[in-house]
């Protein structure tokens, strides 16, 4: 993993936070599992709820969580205060959205004042531990 420079020494409570309060976060399910410089894991428990017409997950849930996990990734970086938002991004996805919980990952990899760019990366996960990845996102965020 890359290092970065920490603005903000309280980071994770800032991002743990702020993802307590994302309505559509809790509404999917989505839960935040690790939080370190430049990099975010969201865990999303699969449901039939999820699922599109095949039995896959949807692409907008699978796209929700991969856009929060660049978004959080960050905010890790920014300075005391300073919030994020997605100005664009660009997913493709490689496989079908399958396993008991997809696994998001953001990561920074350029840090900016007003702009960082990230990548995401999608994984399902089966029942034995066994990842398959599903999307890989690039990502804008701009500092508020």
């Amino acid at each position: 993993m890359t290092r970065f420079d920490v603005q903000n020494p309280e980071y994770e409570q800032t991002v743990r936070a702020s993802f307590a309060k994302q309505g559509f976060m809790a509404f999917l399910g989505a839960q935040l599992t690790a939080v370190s410089p430049g990099e975010i894991i969201i865990e999303l428990p699969v449901s039939a709820n999820l699922s599109q017409q095949h039995g896959f997950v949807h692409a907008g849930a699978t796209t929700a969580v991969v856009d929060s996990a660049c978004g959080y990734a960050a905010l890790t970086l920014q300075p005391p205060g300073s919030e994020v938002v997605t100005v664009e991004f660009k997913l493709n996805l490689l496989a079908p959205a399958l396993g008991v919980k997809m696994i998001a990952v953001g990561r920074v990899v350029r840090p900016g004042r007003t702009l960082t760019v990230c990548q995401g990366e999608l994984f399902g996960e089966d029942k034995t531990g066994a990842r398959k990845r599903c999307a890989i996102m690039t990502a804008t965020m701009i500092r508020r």
